[in-house]
């Protein structure tokens, strides 16, 4: 199978499964994840994701061969393709209010590179690399890549790394804060587990609302807005019994037990 799915403690665990090819992307293996994110989020057994790869690489981007063969056809559009295929998977990623991690355990390439960064938290192989090579086949970054990547390297290092293809190393992407932890290749799943583990015992509603106020605040939300915004989060979670619960176990110094109400 080009795509696993493993559901186990509350985590559900997508692995791209084509090594033999880098795992490049496939229409069916994006609808994959795409289907089972949104079964995700109405999933009360699942309460993170890990998203991650089999092989020595995590995604060369989209496979060109399969797509040659797409644009073969007359009516091809290759923004069509990005509006009907790539921009919906990553915008799924963003909107399930749900942690998403992703395991990187080798090359991100392209849309690969793009999916990858649109997870929450990522935890990086020492000899993973980001790659961005769209000018060199006369595109331009996609998938969401020119928002995500300037947020992360700033103006000039990001058109540096989209104009000329400059590699990103994973300890580059830890100082720039485009990933949270680098560990050795054969560490990266176990690391993501563990991370995932720690945020199964959170509030969920909490978890859920907070990605939702974060990612609001990368719009053009001024601080007053973005305070207003928060107040109202605030108000909602104020009447939950998992605040109530937290604030218990913190005055009776035990763990909390959350239930996501």
């Amino acid at each position: 199978m080009d795509l696993l799915n493993e559901q186990k403690d509350g985590v559900l665990t997508l692995t791209l499964n084509r090594p033999e090819v880098l795992n490049a992307l496939t229409l069916d293996m994006m609808k994959g994840i795409r289907e089972a994110l949104k079964k995700a989020s109405t999933d009360k057994a699942v309460k993170a994701v890990i998203l991650t790869a089999s092989g020595r690489a995590f995604c060369a981007g989209a496979d060109l061969g399969d797509l040659k063969k797409r644009q073969s056809v007359s009516s091809f559009s290759l923004g069509d393709e990005l509006r009907d295929h790539f921009n919906p998977l990553v915008a799924q990623i963003r909107k399930l209010e749900k942690p998403v991690i992703g395991a990187i355990n080798g090359l991100a390439a392209g849309a690969g590179a793009s999916i990858i960064l649109s997870a929450d938290l990522k935890v990086c192989a020492q000899n993973a690399t980001f790659l961005n090579a769209f000018v060199r086949v006369g595109l331009v970054p996609d998938s969401g890549m020119t928002y995500s990547l300037p947020r992360f390297l700033g103006y000039s290092k990001a058109l540096e790394h989209m104009w000329l293809a400059k590699p990103v190393t994973a300890e580059q992407a830890l100082a720039c804060g485009l990933v949270n932890k680098v560990v050795p290749a054969e560490s990266v799943l176990v690391e993501a587990q563990l991370l995932a583990a720690e945020l199964v015992k959170m509030p969920p509603l909490a978890l859920a609302l907070t990605k939702r106020a974060v990612n609001r605040s990368l719009e053009a939300a001024s601080l007053d807005e973005q305070m207003e915004y928060e107040a109202q989060l605030q108000e909602i979670l104020g009447r939950t019994s998992d605040h109530a619960e937290g604030v218990s176990a913190f005055l009776e110094k035990r763990p909390a037990q959350f239930k996501g109400e």
